[in-house]
């Protein structure tokens, strides 16, 4: 679990494609402090899990899912990437609860600067559009972010500067793809709601037959 709080802009040093899937060297060093082999980091908002942990570096596989449900397989060597470890016990949730599990990808349209701060607009596919609301959270990239506008095809971040600064978001460019996380707690609440609405309706059917069927004599 995340909290979609970036701690470093790393950069990808070689992409080795294996098969139906790849290999990643990503230059990182705040990330790796700590970090053993089998640990899990965040890359772009994708959980991965770190191999060949170096001072400088780390390396991770993603498999054929991975990198079709993400940007992950749109990464070439010198594309920089969102790193953040995996918490523990004692990490502040700055942000909200990040899986890590891309759900769909979204393009960027444009970033607007107002004075040091910029509003990005980011559109979406209608696979994600029930979990966004306006002021709720949402990752892009692997950022926890607030939705601070909304219409039918895009949604609207404001970006402060530290974010803009720390994060890939500054190099990107109009209909670049990026990765979108939508709040695992809307998630939850639709399964609950539909799950609960089938059985309801279930138990409404319920005949006397049916409860002989089921041993109820």
């Amino acid at each position: 679990m995340f909290t979609g709080i970036i701690e470093e802009l790393g950069r990808i040093r070689s992409v080795e494609r294996r098969g139906e899937g790849a290999r990643l060297v990503i230059e990182a060093r705040a990330v790796t402090s700590g970090t053993s082999e089998g640990d899990s980091i965040a890359v772009n908002g994708v959980c991965l899990t770190a191999i060949d942990v170096e001072k400088n570096s780390f390396a991770a596989d993603g498999s054929r899912e991975t990198l079709q449900r993400s940007t992950l397989g749109n990464l070439r060597a010198g594309s920089f990437v969102n790193l953040e470890r995996a918490v523990t016990p004692s990490t502040r949730l700055g942000g909200h609860i990040v899986q890590g599990h891309v759900d769909a990808r979204g393009r960027f349209l444009s970033a607007t600067e107002h004075g040091g701060s910029w509003t990005v607009r980011i559109a979406y596919s209608s696979e994600i559009a029930r979990y966004l609301v306006f002021k709720g959270s949402v990752a892009v990239e692997g950022i926890s972010l607030t939705i601070a506008g909304l219409s039918d095809e895009y949604f609207e971040i404001a970006i402060i500067p530290k974010t803009w600064h720390v994060t890939n978001l500054s190099h990107l460019r109009p209909n670049d793809e990026v990765n979108l996380e939508a709040d695992i707690i809307a998630k939850y609440v639709e399964r609950i709601l539909t799950v609960g609405a089938s059985l309801k309706d279930e138990a409404s059917r319920l005949t006397m037959e049916k409860l002989e069927e089921l041993g109820y004599k």
